[in-house]
């Protein structure tokens, strides 16, 4: 009868962390949960690239001959905890979510409350009138309205060339 050495043989490989189905799995499964929630601005705690609890509200910019419309949705977020500052030449929106939630029924009681500040700031490559600049917040939606400086607008007139 043979009996087994039960210490690793020293001729035999050594196992490294990589050479581990479970280790593989591992590394295949958060692969999986990277790519899926890197097209989100929210993921779910502990998946979040700017910590727990990060947002980042999604932005719209258009552009006319005349001014810049900017929306923003933010969505749980109340009008007084918001901060839009207009400069010549960008727009940034500041605010602070705050969202609490609680459930009380005869056999649980459930309370959840989650914080968080955000900051967008959105370049703009035409001068701005900043002192006209107009916004408008209704359901969770941010409108800016933002004329162009028409001086400015004038120094980017395209000159048409003759041929003599």
């Amino acid at each position: 009868m043979r009996i087994k050495n039960l210490l690793p043989d020293i001729a035999r490989k050594v196992r490294t962390d990589n050479d581990h189905p479970f280790y593989s799995l591992q590394r295949d499964m958060n692969s999986l949960f990277d790519t899926f929630f890197r097209g989100f601005d929210v993921a779910p705690r502990g998946f979040a690239a700017g910590g727990v609890g990060s947002f980042t509200p999604s932005i719209d910019v258009k552009e006319s001959e005349k001014d810049f419309m900017i929306k923003a949705e933010l969505p749980g977020v109340e009008e007084k905890d918001i901060d839009v500052t207009v400069t010549s030449d960008s727009v940034t929106i500041r605010g602070e979510k705050k969202e609490e939630k609680e459930e009380k029924n005869k056999n649980y009681y459930y309370m959840e409350r989650s914080y968080g500040s955000f900051s967008r700031v959105i370049p703009l490559d035409t001068e701005i009138e900043s002192g006209k600049a107009e916004a408008s917040f209704k359901n969770g939606i941010l409108d800016i309205k933002i004329p162009k400086n028409q001086s400015a607008k004038a120094i980017g007139t395209k000159v048409p060339i003759k041929t003599i």
